[in-house]
C-alpha cells in the first residue's frame, strides 16, 4: 500500500510517498480503506520531531479520518463495507489503517467521509471545552482565541448553541469575518489593544476565556472576571509565562487545563460525543466550511498550506487510489 512517510525530521522536504507493507492485523483490530484523513498541526509537529515517535522510520503520522472496512478480522460487530471513522489512531496517513475496535466511531449515512474527517478532532476538541472543561451556561461571556481556527470555529457554534455570548480573537479582518460569519458577537484583532477593547465591551471580564495560543496566558487572566476560569488547551504561540498561584487566590480565578485524550475513555464515549456532533450537522445548528482537499501523494503541498497559515478551515487528504 501507499502512504506518506518520513524518515528523517524537518521541513515538508522530509516527506515521502511510497509503498509500505500492508498493516498485520491484531486481535480486536479491523482493516479500513481510507477515504479521507484529517491534517492537523500535529502531523507538523511530529515531522519536525517535536512529538516523541514511538517505533522505527519510516514514521506515518495522521490520526484523524473514515473510510470503508476491508477486512474484519472475524469481529462479528462489523461488516465488510461498513462505513466508519475515527479520531484517535495513528498512522492514519495511509491507504488502509488498522484500527483498534474501541475507536471505530460507525459513520452515519447522513454524514460523509470527508465530514467525518473535518469534525472529529477538532469538533470533539470543542466539545469538551464547552461542556467539561467549562460547562457553559446561558448568557455568559466566553472569549475564544484563534476563533477563526478549527476549534474556533466549532467552540464559537457550540458555546452560541449553549446560549452563550462570544468575544473572539484573530489576527485579520478576513478571519474577523469568518468568525463573526460564526456567531461571534463581536471579533477583536490581535494587533490591536485587545485586553482594553475586550474590557470595554465587558467591563467586569469575561466569564471563561480558552486559550490555545500558551504566550497570552497571563494576558488571558487579565481580561477574565474574578471568580471566571482560563481553560488552556494549546500552545500554538509558544509556552505561555508561569502563572502566579497568589493570582488565583486573590481573584478566585480558576487555571484549568484541557487535552482530548482525557475525555475520549472509552467506546462509548468517543460514540456519544461524535454523535452529538453529527446530529447538530444533520440539525444545522453547526455548520461547517468545505474542506480544502489534497491527494495524500501530494502530502508536502498539504502540510506547506497548513503552515502558511493561510488556510481557515480543514485540510484533508484523499488517497489516489481507491479499489471500493
Amino acid at each position: 500500500m501507499k502512504a506518506l512517510t518520513f524518515s528523517t525530521f524537518g521541513n515538508s522536504d522530509v516527506l515521502e510517498y511510497k509503498d509500505i507493507p500492508t498493516p498485520i492485523l491484531k486481535e480486536e483490530e479491523i482493516l479500513v480503506e481510507m477515504r479521507a484523513i484529517g491534517l492537523n498541526f500535529a502531523d507538523v509537529y511530529r515531522r519536525k520531531g517535536n512529538y516523541h515517535l514511538k517505533g522505527n522510520p519510516p514514521f506515518i503520522a495522521g490520526y484523524e479520518g473514515a473510510g470503508v472496512v476491508i477486512d474484519t478480522n472475524n469481529n462479528p460487530d462489523f461488516q465488510i463495507g461498513d462505513r466508519v471513522a475515527f479520531a484517535d489512531v495513528p498512522f492514519a496517513n495511509a491507504e488502509l489503517v488498522s484500527v483498534p475496535v474501541s475507536n471505530v466511531i460507525p459513520l452515519p449515512k447522513t454524514i460523509s467521509f470527508e465530514t467525518a474527517a473535518t469534525i472529529l478532532l477538532q469538533g470533539l476538541t470543542a466539545h469538551y471545552l464547552a461542556t467539561d472543561s467549562h460547562k457553559t451556561k446561558t448568557r455568559e461571556m466566553v472569549l475564544i482565541h484563534a476563533s477563526a481556527g478549527g476549534v474556533g470555529q466549532f467552540l464559537t457554534q457550540i458555546s452560541k448553541l449553549l446560549g452563550a455570548k462570544v468575544i473572539g480573537l484573530t489576527s485579520s479582518n478576513e478571519k474577523a469575518q469568518i468568525a463573526l460569519q460564526n456567531g461571534a458577537n463581536k471579533v477583536f484583532l490581535y494587533t490591536e489593544d485587545w485586553k482594553s477593547k475586550i474590557l470595554s465591551f465587558c467591563p467586569n471580564g469575561v466569564d471563561v476565556t480558552y486559550d490555545s495560543i500558551g504566550s497570552t496566558l497571563n494576558d488571558s487572566f487579565e481580561v477574565t472576571k474574578n471568580c471566571g476560569q482560563v481553560v488552556f488547551f494549546g500552545m500554538a504561540g509558544g509556552d505561555p509565562d508561569f502563572i502566579n498561584p497568589r493570582m488565583l487566590m486573590d481573584t478566585s480565578k480558576t487555571l484549568t487545563g484541557g487535552d482530548l485524550w482525557s475525555y475520549l475513555t472509552s467506546k462509548e464515549e468517543r460514540i456519544k460525543r461524535a454523535y452529538q456532533l453529527f446530529d447538530w450537522i444533520v440539525s444545522g445548528e453547526i455548520t461547517i466550511a468545505a474542506p480544502t482537499i489534497f491527494k495524500l501523494s501530494e502530502g508536502k503541498k498539504a502540510h506547506d498550506y497548513l503552515e502558511s497559515r493561510k488556510s481557515t478551515g480543514k485540510i484533508i487528504l484523499i488517497p489516489d487510489v481507491q479499489t471500493r
